[in-house]
């Protein structure tokens, strides 16, 4: 994005980022991000730290929240020059990105206060309690049930695929509190400390070898009372604004990243001779057109969070093209792409590519769900009926 408005806000990031990504920082370029979020933690996190001492955490939240009050312009900006720097992957995203705009939003003077200048000051890392063994793509059959117990709130469940639950120190958790109630009827958001007994994290083992995921069980953990975001029993319409905040601008950003990846397998090709073919040459400039077109697509709607079914859009389009990009970068390679470059399981960061996008049609919303959403609630077609085959 190239708009005279926002070309001071350009250079300010540009240089800081230029002056910063310095010394012992230097070395955290590029590390972390989907398959590799445990790379260098506490070099990770105290660039964290060193983003908020300067005010580049939350630029995007109101100033009287402790952000910038940055424009959806300048937020793109950011993003973009972010990933341009080749900086580490944020460690405080879900709080940054997801609970705090869902605070600012829905949550009390209380909360606000208590929660956002931790998340601000890279302090308080959080994860997402969404996803159940029951209850993933559909989460409206969540069965984590959380009982009042005087000022506090019992909590007992499981929540599956959760998303650095070893690192974070607290969790947003979407609980049934009313006994007897279905689908999203019953629900609410709790505020979850995870250090305390009754919290228990079991890593998750991915195709990758690393463990970023985590299986979560409540065991009589408890919360605050007054820890309920919204209404007690309302939560739903809480979990429904979290998931409208986890896609904006930073798609913008991570549309970058997705261009140092094609540009890597593009060399490699080129390296390995791959380009002298035809169909792998289609392949690679259909993947780069198709690029082109989710960055206008997302310029045009705010990364997707804005207008019904953008989102879902939004998703669907970068799912598939980036688990297409995977096959392509060991497609590229010469013999023995798939084979494991040294024991027990050293993966090159094109083998890691390929297995860890194996998921991107299936985590947040898997590509039939984002479908369906679209089908039944943007287009107004017929709900397929209970028990159809596929």
């Amino acid at each position: 994005m190239n708009d005279a408005s926002t070309d001071d806000f350009r250079q300010e990031i540009r240089t800081w980022l230029a002056e910063n990504l310095t010394g012992r920082f230097a070395g955290a370029r590029g590390l972390g991000g989907p398959g590799r979020e445990h790379e260098a933690f506490e070099l990770r996190r105290d660039w964290d730290r060193n983003l908020a001492a300067a005010g580049w955490t939350c630029v995007g939240w109101p100033v009287e929240h402790g952000g910038r009050g940055a424009t959806p312009a300048e937020l793109v900006v950011f993003h973009e020059e972010y990933a341009r720097a080749d900086a580490p992957v944020r460690l405080g995203h879900i709080g940054e990105e997801l609970l705090g705009p869902t605070l600012i939003a829905y949550g009390s003077p209380e909360q606000q206060a208590r929660h956002l200048p931790g998340i601000r000051a890279a302090e308080h890392l959080w994860c997402q309690g969404y996803s159940e063994p029951g209850a993933g793509s559909d989460l409206a059959n969540v069965a984590t049930r959380a009982e009042r117990d005087g000022d506090e709130w019992v909590i007992t469940g499981q929540k599956v695929w959760t998303s650095l639950a070893h690192v974070a120190g607290w969790a947003f958790v979407l609980c049934r509190t009313e006994p007897g109630s279905t689908r999203h009827h019953g629900l609410s958001y709790l505020l979850v400390p995870m250090d305390q007994p009754g919290v228990e994290v079991r890593p998750i083992v991915q195709l990758t070898g690393t463990s970023e995921f985590n299986e979560v069980f409540f065991d009589g953990a408890r919360a605050r009372a007054d820890d309920v975001v919204g209404e007690v029993g309302g939560g739903w319409a809480v979990a429904l604004g979290t998931l409208a905040f986890e896609r904006g601008a930073a798609t913008l950003g991570q549309q970058v990243g997705f261009r140092r990846e094609l540009e890597r397998v593009v060399a490699t090709a080129a390296r390995t001779g791959a380009l002298d073919d035809p169909v792998l040459a289609d392949r690679l400039a259909r993947a780069w057109a198709e690029l082109e077109v989710m960055r206008a697509h997302a310029l045009r709607t705010g990364g997707g969070a804005h207008g019904a079914g953008q989102a879902n859009v939004t998703k669907l389009l970068w799912a598939r093209w980036h688990r297409t990009l995977g096959e392509l970068a060991v497609a590229v390679q010469t013999d023995g792409g798939l084979v494991a470059a040294g024991p027990p399981y050293d993966l090159t960061d094109a083998q890691r590519l390929y297995l860890f996008s194996r998921a991107d049609t299936l985590y947040g919303g898997s590509d039939e769900v984002q479908r369906t959403v679209l089908a039944e609630r943007v287009l107004g077609l017929p709900r397929e009926p209970k028990g159809a085959q596929a």
